[in-house]
């Protein structure tokens, strides 16, 4: 039971860690998001400057170069969304465009931390249930030694409790290889 306790409450952190990943990947994207609707609404701006005729002469080309720049800010936030949600290992190598600390390639998408997340929920679930089954043979245990009066009812609770304690280690194990 206490090795169950304690590889529950490592598999509780890693749940926390990647959930706390989830979040702040989110947050991540959702700065991009941002700095890209910013682009293209500087996009929709200076198309309108053109077309209303405000702009003319040798300063539409000024313009047009900076629809140039901002198109291609533009394509460079929404791949760097595109790494960030789905992670570096599923757009492959030739679409990386976002690093970590100066390394590309290296970003865990904001799918891969939810899946890990729920992975590890799974996990801590089934061992939650070995632990119920294993308080439950406690406490069979403890009433099989009040209960000393009668011997067959104390086998039967003794079955019992072997009972939940083995079905209490199995869910520990395979809790345990259902864990990332």
């Amino acid at each position: 039971m206490a090795i169950s306790q304690m590889v529950n409450g490592e598999l509780e952190e890693e749940m926390m860690i990647a959930h706390n990943n989830v979040v702040s990947y989110s947050s991540w994207y959702q700065s991009k998001s941002i700095k890209e609707s910013l682009k293209e609404s500087e996009l929709d701006y200076l198309h309108a400057l053109i077309e209303s005729g405000i702009v003319s002469g040798d300063k539409t080309d000024l313009i047009e170069q900076k629809i140039s720049v901002v198109e291609k800010k533009i394509e460079k936030y929404d791949a760097e969304k595109t790494e960030i949600l789905l992670g570096s290992s599923q757009v492959g190598k030739e679409n990386w465009v976002q690093d970590i600390e100066g390394e590309m390639g290296k970003i865990t998408g904001v799918k891969e931390w939810e899946q890990l997340t729920q992975t590890y929920d799974y996990a801590t679930k089934k061992f939650d249930y070995a632990l119920l089954f294993f308080q439950i043979c406690i406490v069979l245990g403890a009433v099989c030694i009040i209960i000393y009066d009668s011997p067959a009812l104390q086998k039967g609770l003794i079955v019992l409790m072997i009972i939940f304690g083995i079905i209490g280690t199995f869910l520990s194990i395979y809790g345990y290889t259902l864990a990332p």
